[in-house]
């Protein structure tokens, strides 16, 4: 059975350029209601903290001194294992789209965030490439968006019942260690400073794109560390033969 409050403690909420003081406060509201923690926050509009994020947080002010704020999307991901990235729309990437129910198949044994976008944009296809899957919460399709604390409080309920009423599903040998998103980072970093060197990405507007799709496929391959680190001396010694 896995350990609700281990797996609580795996769970990280990231709002990326959050707009509004008053979403921010009410989206650590809401995790306290299911007892989430953790929360990360990446270049919000406002000031943070400020007076009116506390003051909508109520008594979730501790989540908010607790929350550690980044710059850029990567640097956030460097303890994360897994991310699962909310979206209104269904994206056409090769990337595995997952419903509400599809949670049930999730390890929650290892360090799973979950990211939703800024509230007048939502997450472009560059923030989408660094997840392993995308979430649709399931809405009229005539009004289909959501408020982004209404978004986290709907999935932080699911996955509160998840937890507490779930046995793991997962019967991999515990010799295989999954790659952490940093190690993922780490070789993915180096095979794009490998192709850079060799003026791998032409046209150079289509580098965005090439890079999107090079970290879709990274992400989505579900790599052991050790699979991580054998890529990785591969991509080194491909180096060293220049």
């Amino acid at each position: 059975m896995v350990s609700v409050n281990m797996s609580i403690n795996n769970i990280t909420f990231i709002l990326h350029r959050p707009q509004l003081s008053e979403n921010i406060g009410a989206c650590a509201r809401g995790m306290k209601n299911f007892n989430f923690k953790k929360m990360i926050v990446i270049n919000p509009k406002p000031i943070f903290p400020n007076d009116k994020i506390y003051a909508t947080s109520v008594g979730a002010k501790d989540i908010i001194k607790k929350s550690k704020n980044f710059d850029d999307l990567q640097s956030a991901l460097k303890n994360i294992d897994t991310v699962i990235a909310t979206s209104a729309r269904f994206r056409n990437k090769n990337v595995k789209h997952i419903q509400l129910e599809d949670l049930r198949n999730i390890n929650f044994k290892q360090r799973i965030a979950f990211l939703f976008g800024s509230e007048a944009s939502g997450l472009s296809n560059n923030e989408i490439s660094y997840s392993n899957y995308t979430l649709q919460i399931p809405t009229n399709p005539g009004f289909k968006s959501l408020n982004l604390s209404h978004s986290l409080i709907i999935i932080a309920y699911y996955v509160s019942n998840i937890l507490k009423s779930s046995k793991s599903k997962f019967v991999k040998s515990k010799k295989i260690q999954a790659a952490s998103k940093r190690e993922i980072l780490n070789m993915s970093n180096l095979c794009i400073r490998n192709l850079e060197e060799v003026n791998f990405f032409k046209p150079k507007e289509k580098k965005p794109v090439m890079l999107e799709n090079l970290r879709n496929i990274f992400f989505r391959m579900e790599l052991s560390s050790k699979e991580t680190r054998i890529l990785s001396g591969v991509f080194a010694s491909l180096r060293k033969k220049r």
